[in-house]
């Protein structure tokens, strides 16, 4: 609700623009008045632009804080499954002990995929990316779910909701066999989403005995929740946009992924591994960081566009991160060049005074490597895991009127011309 206006002198006319207040974070003013002023707002990257209203995820990038319907991220990472944190997004609430059961039921009973789909990845190149293949198949799933298409219909969107999310670690995990020339693993009802998940990744029809671990089943789970949801972020936006449009869900969550595939996005924890293959040796770390003051290359996984403290993400990310290779005992020379980087970066005034602390992309990196998990799969996991957020942002959307995406813009190119013939251009 408006509680006061800002005034605006455009050529000497005067437009009052309502100032509006959520509950938390800064009021934002309504600048629909504009329209009739014949000026538009300019505003790249929408650095300072609120395009619409949500009761999902509130972010403080200066306090460092991330709460998802309330409930701050770590409390949540620390003492929830991913499938609760899920529900919270999806519902509002954490579920109760009834709710939680009905809805892990539910889940489980749609991780399995259409059987005809094993085919469509025999359309893939065996060296594609996994993230090439996700986006593909992810958009096809509406060829194979084509019943329950309405937008319009409640019912429809909520199994729509509950298919993708259960069927995400499936098809992630069968990206991943496909590129590796192995048999799918199909999703087995006695274990939890993480579990499921990890089991598909590295199990073989040969492992009759196959063993979980509970520290990673754990860590995977905690990086599930960790990248859930966050605001109104590119792939969210992206998610939102296309279903302005009336775009079927699935297409709107490949539309997510492909958004989240780019290295400044999802891609930055694959970006991270990258770095650290360029940097070779710990010996080399004092340079490159030199380097990196004088900006002469990037220091990818710390900081944030959005957190200008500490990424609350991180912080419960690098204490995983330490119980994961302390539970491993693995000695990689490359998660030996992470911690010199993180050692210098929590150290060097340079990089404290910038607020240039490892994010979540930093440590979930070195979490992936230790585990076993490729590069190539990181941003897939990434996708699997803010599935969730997306289809939850999908899902306030048309739970109210809302009207299709049609920014504007600048335009800056050649004012109106003749057409010339082609015997005539010089």
């Amino acid at each position: 609700m408006a509680d006061t206006n800002a005034k605006l002198t455009v050529n000497g006319e005067e437009y009052e623009l309502p100032i509006i207040k959520g509950t938390l974070g800064r009021p934002v003013i309504d600048i629909a008045a504009l329209q009739d002023s014949g000026f538009w707002s300019y505003d790249p990257g929408f650095k300072v632009t609120a395009p619409v209203e949500s009761k999902i995820t509130y972010i403080d990038g200066g306090k460092g804080e991330l709460l998802h319907r309330g409930y701050p991220i770590d409390e949540l990472a620390n003492n929830a499954e991913y499938l609760e944190v899920a529900y919270a997004l999806l519902h509002g609430d954490l579920p109760t002990a009834e709710q939680k059961a009905e809805f892990f039921e539910k889940i489980r009973e749609h991780t399995p995929v259409h059987d005809q789909l094993r085919k469509f990845f025999e359309g893939f190149r065996r060296d594609a990316h996994p993230m090439a293949i996700m986006v593909g198949v992810v958009g096809a799933l509406s060829a194979f779910y084509h019943e329950d298409l309405d937008v319009s219909n409640e019912e429809h969107r909520e199994i729509t909701a509950i298919r993708l999310i259960a069927k995400m670690p499936t098809l992630a995990a069968m990206s991943y066999k496909y590129s590796q020339g192995e048999p799918f693993m199909y999703p087995r009802n006695d274990f939890n989403y993480a579990e499921n998940f990890l089991y598909m990744m590295f199990a073989t029809p040969a492992d009759v005995d196959y063993e979980k671990n509970d520290v990673i089943t754990r860590a995977m789970d905690k990086i599930f929740t960790l990248h859930a949801d966050h605001e109104q972020n590119a792939s969210t936006s992206t998610v939102r946009l296309a279903g302005s449009t009336g775009a079927n869900p699935y297409a709107c969550i490949a539309a997510g992924i492909a958004a989240l595939w780019g290295p400044s996005h999802g891609g930055a924890n694959e970006a991270v591994l990258e770095m650290l293959d360029e940097i070779g040796t710990v010996e080399n770390v004092p340079e490159f960081m030199e380097k990196v003051k004088s900006r002469e290359v990037k220091l990818m996984g710390f900081g944030h566009r959005v957190y200008k403290n500490f990424d609350p993400r991180a912080q419960v990310m690098k204490e995983t991160c330490d119980e994961v290779l302390e539970a491993l005992g693995i000695n990689d020379p490359k998660l030996e060049l992470a911690m010199a980087l993180e050692k210098i970066a929590l150290e060097d005034p340079f990089f404290i005074e910038r607020n240039l602390y490892p994010n979540v992309d930093f440590y979930s990196g070195i979490i992936l490597k230790a585990i076993g998990i490729p590069t190539s799969m990181f941003t897939v996991i990434f996708a699997l895991a803010r599935t969730s957020g997306w289809i939850s942002h999908w899902l306030e959307m048309h739970s109210a009127p809302f009207k299709i995406g049609r920014p504007r813009q600048l335009y800056t190119g050649e004012t109106r011309r003749d057409f010339v013939k082609v015997e005539d251009r010089k």
